[in-house]
C-alpha cells in the first residue's frame, strides 16, 4: 500500500531488523493522533460555539475530531513510511493470528 515506491522515494531494500514494525507503527500513530485530534476538535468547539456550548455537541465534536484525524495519520503512516513498504510488510510483521 506504500507509495513510496510508485513516487520513487524507495530502493526496495529491506529495513534495519531492529526497527519498528508496520502494524505497531501504525498503531502507534493512530494512538497519539486520537488524542490530538479529541483534544483540538474540542477546542475548535468551544472557539466555534463560545457560550452555547453543551457537553454532548462538545463530546460529539471531540469524537468526530479522534476519529478522523487517527485514521488520517494512520493512512499517512501506512502510505508514507518506509516500514510500511510490501518488503519489509512481508519480512517483519509478525501477524498473530
Amino acid at each position: 500500500m506504500a507509495l513510496r515506491r510508485f513516487l520513487g522515494f524507495s530502493d526496495g531494500e529491506l529495513m534495519r531488523s531492529d526497527a519498528k514494525p508496520c502494524s505497531r507503527l501504525t498503531r502507534h500513530t493512530a494512538g497519539i493522533c486520537t488524542f490530538g485530534g479529541a483534544l483540538g476538535f474540542w477546542v475548535l468547539c468551544r472557539l466555534h460555539y463560545g457560550p452555547r456550548i453543551t457537553i454532548p455537541r462538545s463530546l460529539r465534536w471531540a469524537g468526530c475530531g479522534a476519529v478522523s484525524v487517527s485514521l488520517t495519520g494512520a493512512l499517512l503512516v501506512r502510505l508514507f513510511s518506509p516500514e510500511c513498504e510490501p518488503q519489509n510488510i512481508a519480512a517483519y510483521d509478525n501477524k498473530k493470528r
